[in-house]
């Protein structure tokens, strides 16, 4: 059960208490992403992101790629459910950089505007999620909470923005919108056929042996 949960006021941390904490980070690490204290107060370290994305979104292809317009070749799609990926950031990275960093790691057409990330603890029994601020950081976040992801993990979603904007979409993105709905329906309907046909063959051979003499 997910429950909305207001945002936690930011704690700022000495830069001894920061190597402490990451000291104690790096002890509890069992997948060696550990954190990296450098000389001047900024630190490194790894986070991972779930994709939990109800829309398809755009990919580039490799003739538009690095471009910022989108292109006719752009192709749009589903992202599988319970996609992670892992990012190497620093402790001035922040939300809206984690959002553009991502996307670009997967050659993501859609505008950074379009997504949100949230923060998901469990606590009491109780999943809690929360959409963090453009200007929040995550890998303080991720050190503060330390490195086990039952107790916070990050997740990309879509913006909750009630009805979805539609003008914010490119024609591109449009288009393939509705080429992926076409496409979809015409599997629904291939399957109904072939559940109606078998449906029909079970009826006629129950039939045929009613009727034998």
């Amino acid at each position: 059960k997910d429950v909305q949960k207001e945002g936690e006021p930011h704690v700022y941390l000495s830069k001894e208490e920061v190597k402490e904490k990451i000291q104690s980070y790096n002890s509890s690490v069992t997948d060696k992403l550990k954190m990296t204290l450098n000389a001047n107060g900024i630190y490194t370290g790894f986070i991972k992101v779930q994709m939990e994305l109800c829309r398809p979104i755009t990919v580039q292809s490799s003739q538009s790629q690095g471009r910022c317009a989108h292109s006719n070749n752009d192709t749009a799609f589903y992202l599988p459910d319970g996609c992670v990926n892992t990012l190497h950031i620093s402790s001035t990275n922040t939300v809206r950089e984690v959002i553009e960093a991502l996307l670009k790691k997967f050659f993501v057409a859609d505008n950074p505007a379009k997504f949100a990330l949230y923060k998901r603890c469990h606590k009491e029994d109780q999943v809690y999620t929360c959409k963090l601020s453009d200007r929040e950081h995550p890998l303080y976040l991720r050190l503060v909470a330390g490195p086990r992801t039952e107790m916070l993990s990050f997740v990309l979603r879509e913006h909750e923005t009630g009805e979805v904007l539609w003008e914010a979409f490119t024609i591109p993105e449009l288009q393939n919108f509705l080429r992926i709905l076409d496409k979809e329906e015409n599997e629904q309907l291939q399957i109904l056929k072939k559940r109606y046909a078998a449906y029909r063959d079970k009826l006629e051979e129950a039939l045929g042996g009613v009727w034998k003499p």
